[in-house]
């Protein structure tokens, strides 16, 4: 099983590193990738490591964007751990007098990835994290009035983040399985820096890695059943 995994930053990445690889066998091939942040800089970076594989003749099996990202509360605390069954681009269409209006509904483009919805629940199973969607935002929210919005019109989001949809974006021009998996370090809504656990979401990080490794092992990635 040869696995992508593309978060924004290095610390994101190393705690990723420290759960996979302590639980991973022989026949697990990692590959790690801190690819920037925002969606941009992830479906660059994550499109080219994807690229080069493929030439290579050992193209990947499923890319995984993961990191730390906002959870919504009450849904999803501080140290929890989210699991996108969507992963969905919140800020790409235009705005209208009536309101923020989605680029499909404009008449093009996707807003929506979807993970397979067996793998998710078998990763879901072992490591305990929330099932629901993950957004992905070029603006964190900083404002209550912003995150009751974003609920408002995503009713099942449960964090939000800045690369998710830009490295689902790649994955599924090359044709391969996504998924993405959030830490919960601070609540969406007001900034208050005093509040976030960055230690404590990477600490989470790592270990959900460490149960998720095997269950990529024996997942079969031509099985895309929902």
């Amino acid at each position: 099983m040869r696995v992508l995994v593309t978060t924004a930053v290095p610390a994101e990445r190393d705690a990723v590193a420290a759960g996979f690889t302590a639980s991973a066998s022989a026949s697990s091939v990692l590959g790690l990738l801190a690819g920037g942040v925002g969606p941009a800089a992830a479906a660059a970076s994550t499109a080219a490591a994807l690229t080069a594989a493929a030439l290579t003749g050992e193209p990947y099996d499923v890319v995984v964007s993961a990191g730390i990202g906002g959870g919504f509360l009450p849904d999803a605390p501080v140290g929890s751990l989210v699991l996108a069954d969507e992963i969905t681009v919140a800020d790409l269409g235009a705005e209208t007098a009536d309101g923020f209006v989605p680029v499909t509904e404009l008449g093009f483009g996707t807003v929506t990835h979807r993970p397979p919805n067996s793998l998710v629940r078998e990763i879901a199973a072992v490591t305990g994290a929330r099932q629901g969607a993950v957004l992905t935002v070029s603006t964190v929210t900083g404002s209550a009035a912003r995150a009751m919005e974003l609920r408002r019109r995503h009713p099942r989001a449960l964090a939000e983040a800045m690369e998710g949809f830009g490295v689902a974006e790649a994955a599924t021009a090359h044709g391969v399985p996504v998924l993405e998996i959030r830490a919960v370090s601070n609540p969406v809504g007001p900034r208050d820096r005093a509040a976030w656990r960055i230690g404590e979401a990477l600490a989470a990080l790592t270990g959900a890695f460490g149960k998720l490794a095997p269950v990529l092992e024996s997942w079969n990635p031509h099985d895309l059943t929902h």
